[in-house]
C-alpha cells in the first residue's frame, strides 16, 4: 500500500503541475463522392490546482497509514 501511496503522490504532483491538457480529433468537413476534407479540431481539458493538491494528500495519508501496520 506504500508503493501506492508514492504513485498517488506522484499523480497529484503532476496534476498540480500541469492544470490543461489539449488534444485534436479529425473531423469529416466535407465528404462528397470521392472529394474528403478533414479537420483537426482542438478539445481542452483544465482542471484546478487544488485537485492536484488533494490526490497529494490522499497519497501521503496511504503512505502513513501504510507506514504504522
Amino acid at each position: 500500500m506504500k508503493k501506492a501511496g508514492i504513485v498517488i503522490v506522484i499523480l497529484g504532483l503532476v496534476l498540480t503541475i500541469f492544470t490543461a491538457i489539449t488534444f485534436f480529433t479529425r473531423e469529416n468537413v466535407v465528404d462528397i463522392g470521392s472529394i474528403k476534407i478533414s479537420a483537426n479540431k482542438p478539445h481542452h481539458l483544465s482542471w484546478s490546482p487544488l485537485i492536484g493538491i488533494a490526490v497529494m494528500g490522499l497519497g501521503g495519508v496511504l503512505i502513513l497509514v501504510s507506514g504504522k501496520k
